[in-house]
């Protein structure tokens, strides 16, 4: 069942607590994210400033409107729509620029943080990687950026052009009458307490509401893959009762934070409507006795019914800069998070001579108290061919998982020729091993694109040249487009035994002197098996290659066999010495071979 979002509520954070982190946060998002692009924050604050004054203008040009009606002015007639005219086109001038300019500077922050995201998801630890579910992680990039968006926008618009337009309308509306305008400076500040709370609460509980949406977008993820499973065995209503939950929590939390977000309105309303009853109550008992005070009078009405909208969006303001802080603080606790799997301050390339490997009393464990690996020994001789081999369990994908340095070893060291694999830098560490993993991974792409990924300078003859050798051409040249065709998502196009021999081509393309075979043949048919062996033995030839064998008939010719047990190699030697001591390889061995001609039987050993 998906996990729950908040099991227990944390205990609160102090106001000045609170206070501190939300500027610490603000101020790096603002200083490294948004800052760097101040050209066109300066553009787009100057085209504030220009829809600020020309709205503040309004309120001015209404009351000098109602002045020359009552002193019947001819000029009104051609005076006034002209000013209306020209100030109503410098706004919606304004309005447009600003639109464009603030907008590119929003996009281009979630682009960057978003290319940030990703990158550092590439380079993270592969333990990092798989502590979430991978929805949980593409959420990030979805939902979470989607709440910065929305509260960048706001905050720029509310605090830039909404402030300024607010702080016009209050120099005009002092202008037109100082002591009215108390009234409105004492009645607005009191929702300031009130908003501050709702912010608050709706931080919290967009955070659970973002955690969610990963969790929902993981099960969905994992549903939709699993198509194929959860028709075969019927269980369309499991499912779709694990979606439903989720769904509810989600429902329950977008209703808690609604509710919170819509006290603003009401409140803002009310106390908008009582400023305006102060205002009429006072500037209608002196209307009353002097008839030229009508006209400031509905000009300051005017202005401060133009200032009720830019108010409001101040007022919710702070709510959507909660949700939105609450997003950059999950985007930054990711960013944040440094790599375990890194070059070592002396960490120089690769010297390679033979490729040998060595694992020496190597010892590792996953984090849940077992060990994968215990007192491990293992001696590869450059150019030799090794075979890994024994149940699930025993440790054989940990030492591909160790070589090149997926993780680090507890205790002990792996080296190739001699230098230990910590010593050296990844990059000339994983440029020299190639991997052919039982699991063909392709991306959406062409079938050339996807090969080309062993060498991306690769010409076309070499791609084809490659193909030949993983007996891939002939099916490449019958698809609709060749080696052009796209093969889809995760290569769903193509079927598990094409899948497998694209993913041996790109490793052929690669031309690494270390070549790692996580059971390379599983997906293929016998006759493609027979041609891709035989590739794989000329690819071999030369080559220190380790390969896991859960078929035991692919790793017959190997140089030598190791068997594997509870993290240790408890037998080795060739495939007829280990046949004749008649232990844990002889016991497989008879699993899989059904008499003395060495064929492989339909069942397939465990591991």
């Amino acid at each position: 069942m998906p996990a729950e979002i908040a099991p227990k509520e944390k205990k609160e954070p102090s106001r000045l607590e609170f206070d501190t982190s939300t500027r610490e946060l603000t101020g790096r998002f603002l200083r490294d994210w948004v800052f760097p692009y101040w050209r066109l924050l300066a553009i787009t604050a100057a085209l504030m400033v220009a829809v600020s004054l020309s709205t503040g203008a309004i309120p001015l040009v209404v009351e000098r409107l109602f002045a020359m009606l009552r002193e019947q002015d001819p000029r009104v007639i051609y005076v006034i729509p002209v000013v209306v005219v020209g100030l109503m086109t410098i706004r919606a001038l304004a309005l447009y620029g600003q639109a464009v300019t603030l907008e590119s500077v929003v996009a281009r922050v979630i682009a960057n943080f978003q290319f940030a995201m990703f990158d550092h998801l590439l380079r993270a630890d592969l333990k990092r990687l798989t502590r979430e579910a991978s929805g949980t992680l593409i959420s990030r990039f979805t939902n979470d950026v989607n709440q910065i968006r929305h509260g960048l926008s706001t905050a720029i618009t509310a605090a830039a052009r909404d402030f300024l337009t607010i702080l016009v309308l209050i120099g005009v509306l002092i202008y037109l009458d100082p002591l009215l305008s108390l009234i409105v400076l004492v009645v607005y500040p009191l929702a300031a307490i009130p908003i501050w709370e709702i912010g608050r609460r709706l931080r919290q509980v967009s955070k659970r509401t973002q955690a969610n949406m990963g969790d929902m977008t993981a099960l969905l993820g994992e549903s939709l893959a699993g198509t194929r499973m959860v028709k075969t065995y019927g269980l369309e209503g499991y499912e779709a009762a694990r979606a439903k939950e989720s769904f509810e929590r989600n429902y329950k939390l977008r209703l808690k934070a609604i509710e919170a977000k819509s006290r603003l309105d009401p409140l803002l309303e009310f106390l908008g409507g009582l400023a305006i009853a102060g205002v009429v109550v006072f500037a209608g008992y002196r209307a009353m006795t002097d008839i030229s005070s009508v006209d400031k009078l509905v000009a300051f009405i005017t202005a401060l019914l133009m200032a009720s909208q830019p108010v409001r969006s101040i007022g919710k303001l702070n709510a959507a800069l909660q949700e939105a802080l609450a997003a950059i603080q999950r985007i930054f606790d990711l960013l944040d998070e440094p790599p375990q799997i890194v070059d070592a301050a002396h960490a120089k390339p690769l010297d390679l001579e033979g490729a040998g490997i060595a694992f020496a009393d190597v010892s590792f464990g996953y984090g849940d108290g077992a060990r994968a690996l215990d007192q491990f020994n293992l001696d590869v001789p450059g150019g030799k061919m090794v075979a890994l081999v024994g149940r699930s369990g025993a440790g054989k994908s940990t030492v591909f998982n160790l070589i090149p340095r997926l993780f680090d070893v507890n205790n002990g060291a792996v080296r190739i020729d001699g230098q230990d694999v910590r010593d050296v830098t990844l990059g000339s560490l994983r440029g020299a091993i190639g991997l052919v993993s039982q699991d063909a991974i392709l991306f959406n792409d062409t079938v050339r694109a996807n090969i080309a990924f062993g060498n991306l300078a690769a010409t076309e003859e070499e791609i084809a040249t490659a193909a030949k050798a993983a007996a891939a051409h002939d099916f490449i040249a019958a698809l609709p487009d060749g080696y052009d065709t796209v093969v889809g998502d995760r290569g769903l196009k193509l079927s598990g035994g094409e899948r497998q021999r694209i993913s041996l081509a790109r490793a052929i393309l690669k031309d690494a002197p270390i070549l790692l075979l996580d059971e390379a043949t599983s997906a293929l048919d016998a006759e493609s098996e027979r041609l891709v062996q035989s590739a794989l033995e000329d690819m071999a030839k030369g080559r220190t290659t380790i390969a896991i064998a859960h078929r035991l008939a692919t790793v017959r010719k190997a140089d030598r066999i190791c068997v594997l047990e509870a993290g240790r190699v408890v037998e080795e030697g060739t495939h007829e010495t280990l046949l004749a001591k008649g232990g844990l390889y002889a016991k497989l061995a008879k699993l899989q071979f059904r008499d003395d001609s060495d064929q492989p039987t339909d069942k397939t050993a465990e591991g």
